[in-house]
């Protein structure tokens, strides 16, 4: 097999297309075509088909990725072993897995303090569904997952739910929407066009719930379960949206949005799950002692 065609399957499927990966690669969309039709025409399966104007990966093209995510960071492993032997810093590998119901902004604000530990370190973060993140975690091949509920007692796995903290929500829309809201939170909503998230999100069942109780009828035009799709419709006016409130300030400056209202009866829960009962992961020590005193502090 070559190797280079793998790493160019391989990066162009992690950024979802020929044009955002040819950046990365410094390469033409083009030759990056080219090298995928050889390494396809190798296998003998196709990887990549055409949806619209984007490219998704076919059966074949997942079960490939899964093997490249190994191959390649194997291929890192041996990097830092290497040069570790020759004399060089120790780097600990920190593996995380983020469940794909969690906000990337929420996600990236809890990883953070795990860069600011003495050690040098190398933060290896992937995405997933919960359970399949649970799995990869019980096999160590990650030591942390980061996710918006506790892991249940009826999933098999010797591991332990680390609560990090919670937070009410906000609701937020574009300025132009905002003009056409008529009367108070929350009874403004009403007739609304509205973007939620995705059935796998623990607050949206609350969601759900709270409309019914308050009597609201927005008019849900997305449903999504990437947070940060539903935040870049929401910030074009084409929705009203709900995010945490305790990121509210860095919403409004980063994306030039309005808070409609709050609810505290809406409440996100956050949770790191380890195989470790008693916390001495220096990285997880940070994250876990930064979320409960300073993200999630009232």
């Amino acid at each position: 097999m070559n190797f280079k065609h793998l790493h160019y399957f391989w990066v162009t499927a992690k950024a979802g297309g020929v044009m955002r990966a040819g950046e990365q690669l410094h390469t033409t969309p083009q030759t990056l075509s080219g090298q995928i039709k050889l390494l396809e025409d190798w296998l003998g399966r196709k990887l990549f088909r055409k949806s619209g104007r984007q490219l998704e990966l076919t059966e074949d093209g997942r079960l490939a990725l899964g093997y490249a995510d190994q191959i390649f960071a194997l291929g890192a492993e041996l990097e830092t072993a290497v040069r570790q032997a020759r004399g060089g810093a120790p780097i600990l590998d920190f593996r995380v897995g983020v469940a794909d119901s969690v906000a990337k902004s929420v996600a990236y604000r809890l990883l953070e303090p795990a860069l600011s530990i003495k050690e040098p370190i190398r933060l290896i973060c992937s995405e997933g569904k919960f359970p399949d993140l649970l799995s990869h975690l019980a096999l160590h091949r990650l030591d942390l997952v980061i996710a918006d509920e506790p892991m249940s007692r009826r999933i098999s796995v010797k591991a332990f739910n680390h609560a990090l903290g919670s937070t009410s929500m906000s609701f937020y829309c574009a300025p132009q929407l905002r003009k056409k809201l008529v009367g108070e939170f929350p009874g403004c909503l009403n007739g609304m066009p509205m973007l939620i998230q995705g059935a796998s999100a623990s607050v949206r069942q609350q969601l759900e719930g709270w409309l019914t109780r308050h009597q609201i009828h927005p008019r849900v035009i997305g449903e999504f379960d990437d947070g940060a799709l539903m935040t870049a419709f929401g910030r074009e006016g084409r929705g009203v949206f709900m995010g945490p409130a305790v990121l509210e300030a860095e919403t409004i400056q980063q994306f030039g949005v309005e808070v409609i209202g709050r609810s505290t009866e809406l409440v996100e829960e956050f949770f790191a799950v380890s195989v470790e009962r008693r916390i001495t992961h220096p990285c997880v020590v940070a994250i876990t002692d930064a979320a409960r005193g300073q993200l999630f502090v009232a």
